[in-house]
């Protein structure tokens, strides 16, 4: 009998899971999947360790379960899968953890107040997260619960990587730059030292691209400046969310087109991006196969922004020793990579063509001064292990 870790990452309309077991020197994956379509078509699936399919789910169209009956059919449905075995602990994925929580936290109510309260600094993640917590806790209180956040990766910044140059009256409130991704680039710099011990000493920018993306800047494997901001909309384009934007923009919006603060919400959250630049999709393998010309736009505007950036974060190091590409696109666009390294020859990187269309771990050669990698991230793995240490530091 082993003790089991589950870990959720409870978004608007879907919880992704995942189940660890603890078998002391590891913590091994044991089963995966994701509830979606909460509140129009759900479905449910479920995978173990292998890849192979172990449960499987549809409801009717418009059988709203929601997350609460979510969260139910889960509880329910591992249950009857851990045979022996014991659930221990649920770990979360919270976006924000603000100014007070810098590390990982055992959750109680006061603990969710507290939480309750940034939410209006992210609005579109924050409350999912909490709601899973809130329903566990009410179904569940003897269950130990930990709240793993975002942000806290990047909470030892220096002052200035972190400040807005507005007033202490409004910076003294939280209005600072928080830098989000966290729990992945923790991850990467745990694991680095396996693949590059210079990097992982030395000035390493790691490139978390995804439907959300986002750009860190580590050295000897601290978060030092990030790309994104306040919120998790700013710096790089993503998927549906517009990335950095001049603040003059906003207000003309409301002055000019007299856009009100829900519909700038909604705008620069889920019109913006690849979808809204490209107007095919928010998908980069779709417009990587599309031959619209707006598709081909918004995948330069993409790469012309990531380099931007990884001069920005380059000069923040003092120079660089290494990249890292993570993430759904980062991991598995060979065509981003390849064009992202060669426009990064000015910083040494120099490409293996046939390493990257590979996928192997290393894709640069080895007569750059610059190494560049492609390694999976596992947010998961990361919780599960945050999960089981503060579980035994209780004890």
């Amino acid at each position: 009998m082993s003790d089991a870790i589950l870990v959720l990452n409870a978004g608007s309309s879907s919880i992704k899971f995942s189940l660890f077991l603890d078998h002391g020197e590891s913590l091994d994956a044991f089963l995966g999947g994701q509830l979606g379509g909460l509140y129009t078509a759900p479905g449910f699936k479920a995978r173990d360790a292998a890849g192979s399919v172990v449960g499987e789910k549809q409801w009717a169209q418009g059988q709203a379960l929601g997350h609460d009956g979510a969260i139910a059919y889960l509880t329910d449905f591992l249950g009857d899968r851990l045979g022996e075995n014991r659930l221990a602990a649920v770990g979360h994925r919270v976006v924000h953890g603000g100014l007070q929580y810098t590390e990982p936290v055992r959750v109680d109510a006061s603990v969710v107040d507290h939480l309750e309260q940034l939410i209006p600094l992210a609005p579109l993640h924050q409350p999912h997260n909490l709601a899973a917590i809130c329903l566990l806790l009410a179904r569940h209180p003897e269950l130990p619960q930990v709240a793993c956040f975002d942000t806290a990766f990047h909470c030892g910044q220096p002052a200035v990587a972190q400040a807005f140059a507005l007033p202490p009256e409004i910076t003294g409130g939280g209005v600072r730059r928080y830098g989000f991704h966290g729990l992945s680039y923790e991850y990467i710099a745990v694991v680095l030292p396996e693949y590059d011990v210079r990097a992982a000493q030395g000035r390493c920018v790691v490139l978390h691209l995804g439907n959300g993306a986002s750009m860190c800047a580590l050295r000897g494997g601290k978060s030092v400046a990030s790309s994104m901001g306040f919120t998790a909309v700013d710096g790089l384009p993503m998927g549906t969310r517009c990335g950095n934007l001049d603040p003059g923009v906003v207000l003309y919006l409301m002055d000019e087109l007299k856009m009100d603060a829900r519909a700038i919400e909604k705008l620069i959250y889920q019109q913006s991006g690849l979808l809204g630049v490209s107007g095919v999709s928010s998908d980069m393998r779709t417009l990587l196969a599309s031959s619209a010309p707006r598709a081909k736009f918004a995948i330069d505007l993409f790469v012309y922004r990531i380099g931007r950036e990884l001069g920005a974060l380059a000069a923040t190091l003092g120079g660089l020793d290494a990249l890292v590409f993570t993430g759904g696109i980062g991991e598995h666009a060979a065509p981003i990579r390849e064009r992202v390294c060669l426009a990064a020859a000015w910083l040494g990187v120099v490409l293996d063509p046939a390493a990257n269309a590979a996928g192997s771990p290393r894709i640069s050669r080895a007569d750059g001064r610059t190494s560049a990698w492609v390694i999976p991230t596992n947010e998961e793995l990361m919780i599960a292990r945050h999960t089981r240490r503060i579980l035994t530091s209780h004890h």
